[in-house]
């Protein structure tokens, strides 16, 4: 995905800490009140921020400084202070400490309780080996640098991610196209060894702590139940099955036209995108010409400040174009927890990076409006990673709605009633598209961590071509799996992804029906309207991770998580 929320993901990425507690089922019940346990912890967690914040902010200028320059000595620096965070987080003197606070369950303060759950968590995440966590901070390091470094090459000329995609998405040289879909993929042949040792090193540390695997340690230390993960992606197969095969049939008959071939000739090069993970444009609709020439960036200062969540003081902290060296994917910084948050982009004028630009500050408004004058440290984070990710995705969506366009200058009411129906199909198709691809995602990583000696190559293409109908080259042994940058940096996280899109279909729904009292849904998009900022301040940002996620979700939107609006939006 071309979105990457490194605020969420950064830290403790060895065992995916995430900012929410233990869930309901393992919440402290408070029996009585314990005053020398409540003084502490409150000791305890004084001391706990005198070491932890400044490491925090040194470690996020680190990050932010190495995926801006490349340079080796950077990665280094993040590698040395992840270490530092790391031994904080390992030492078993201070988890003795707040194990024994925890089991009093004597701390009654609802904001204090809360912390207790976060920090006990982070804690007990990193309770293995520190030589072996060090290890693995190292070596994933080490390959991050590799992808930030890695340059597709053809013909003789080195090819940046950006340039391959348009060449992907507009050649029909079908020998070009298939010569610059296998340039991109070498670099899986470059990080594949190094790929496999980080799966077995995460998975023993995970069975030092007790658990099955990596993959099963992950999701639990973020709230998340693997079966009940599991269940979920199960009824997204099955509700989005049937409707992804009658596109992809479009699609084939399309591109065949396209290509002049066969249907049955047709190869994953054929599709626009190195992974297939985005729609291609087969629609009469043209968004890229909309773009060109545009100032994306003001438009998108420009949105967020006509709903009520100015942007424009983190935008100018941001790294928002092309440079050597620089990481080529996009994500969103919280630096300090206190306001300085930082977007870095690669932006070119085209519907891909608008929609990318309105993501990232989707993450960034998040990040910026949670209530860090109030809340303790840990506190400050989204209530959990699919949560921002679901406002991420509902902005993002701005760049293909023909209303969006059409309230924000870039077409006028004629042209908007021109592409409206087009411009729909294309992001029913990208939700179609994105869906089927978040499968193969989530059942590569949960298998290879369950098997990583297995045939990984093999695994990779039966999924490929189970869920997204693709079909494997022929004779092709290649580890096109470890292409794939969020397997090596952002383990056993993308069906946050999926689970965003669901609440952001949630969200939509609910600010249309309860906030703007509109059934209009499909020319609706929230353009100078700040009355939907104040309800995501007040309901979604300004909690952070105060509440367990679907509590929050619930106290937001009257309901629990749930697929039936998502449905409603992109499958019916």
């Amino acid at each position: 995905m071309k979105k990457l929320n490194i605020v969420l993901t950064f830290f403790m990425i060895v065992i995916l800490s995430s900012f929410a507690g233990c869930g309901k089922k393992d919440k402290t019940e408070t029996k009585n009140s314990n005053p020398e346990m409540e003084k502490q912890f409150i000791e305890f967690t004084k001391n706990f921020d005198a070491k932890y914040v400044p490491l925090y902010k040194d470690a996020n200028l680190a990050y932010w400084n190495a995926a801006i320059s490349g340079k080796e000595e950077d990665f280094n620096k993040v590698a040395e202070l992840q270490n530092k965070i790391t031994a904080i987080f390992s030492n078993k003197d201070d988890f003795g400490t707040l194990k024994k606070i925890y089991d009093s369950k004597s701390i009654n303060d609802e904001v204090q309780k809360r912390e207790l759950e976060l920090l006990y968590l982070r804690y007990k995440g990193n309770q293995a080996d520190p030589k072996k966590l060090e290890a693995i901070n190292n070596m994933q390091n080490a390959v991050e640098q590799k992808y930030g470094n890695f340059r597709a090459e053809v013909n003789g000329k080195k090819l940046t991610d950006n340039e391959i995609e348009e060449k992907l998405s507009n050649s029909t040289d079908n020998k070009e196209l298939e010569a610059v879909w296998k340039a991109h993929k070498k670099i899986g042949t470059i990080v594949a060894d190094d790929l496999k040792k980080l799966v077995k090193m995460r998975n023993e540390v995970a069975k030092d702590m007790g658990y099955s695997n990596y993959h099963e340690m992950s999701l639990k230390l973020s709230e998340e139940d693997p079966a009940e993960v599991l269940k979920l992606f199960d009824e997204l197969d099955a509700l989005t099955k049937d409707a992804f095969k009658g596109e992809k049939d479009v699609m084939d008959a399309y591109f065949a036209d396209r290509y002049k071939l066969k249907k049955e000739e047709l190869m994953p090069w054929h599709y626009q995108n190195r992974f297939f993970q985005e729609a291609p444009k087969i629609y009469k609709v043209d968004l890229d010409k909309y773009y060109k020439g545009q100032d994306m960036v003001k438009l998108v200062d420009d949105f967020y400040k006509g709903i009520g969540i100015p942007v424009d003081d983190l935008i100018k902290k941001s790294d928002l174009f092309e440079k050597p060296g620089k990481n080529q994917h996009a994500f969103c910084n919280d630096m300090d927890n206190e306001g300085d948050v930082r977007v870095l982009c690669n932006v070119v004028p085209n519907e891909k990076w608008m929609g990318t630009l309105l993501h990232e500050f989707g993450h960034a408004s998040y990040d910026k409006y949670i209530d860090n004058k109030n809340l303790p440290f840990i506190l400050r984070d989204p209530a959990q990673t699919f949560t921002t990710e679901a406002i991420a995705m509902m902005f993002e969506r701005g760049s293909s709605n023909a209303a969006w366009l059409r309230d924000m200058k870039v077409i006028n009411e004629e042209e908007a009633k021109k592409i409206a129906e087009d411009a729909f199909k294309s992001l029913r198709l990208q939700q179609l598209v994105f869906s089927r691809w978040s499968q193969v995602m989530y059942r590569f990583e949960k298998s290879m961590y369950e098997n990583p000696d297995q045939d990984l190559n093999k695994l990779w293409w039966d999924l490929v071509e189970k869920y997204q109908m693709l079909k494997r080259p022929e004779g092709r042994n290649e580890p096109d799996w470890a292409s794939k940058i969020h397997i090596a940096t952002v383990p056993c996280y993308y069906h946050n992804y999926h689970m965003g899109a669901l609440l952001s279909s949630q969200l939509f729904y609910y600010i249309c029906n309860n906030v703007l009292k509109t059934k209009e849904y499909k020319n609706q998009f929230f353009v100078g309207k700040p009355e939907v900022g104040k309800y995501l301040l007040e309901k979604v940002f300004a909690p952070g991770a105060k509440y367990y996620w679907n509590d929050m979700i619930e106290k937001a939107t009257g309901e629990k998580l749930t697929a039936k609006y998502y449905a409603e939006q992109f499958v019916k």
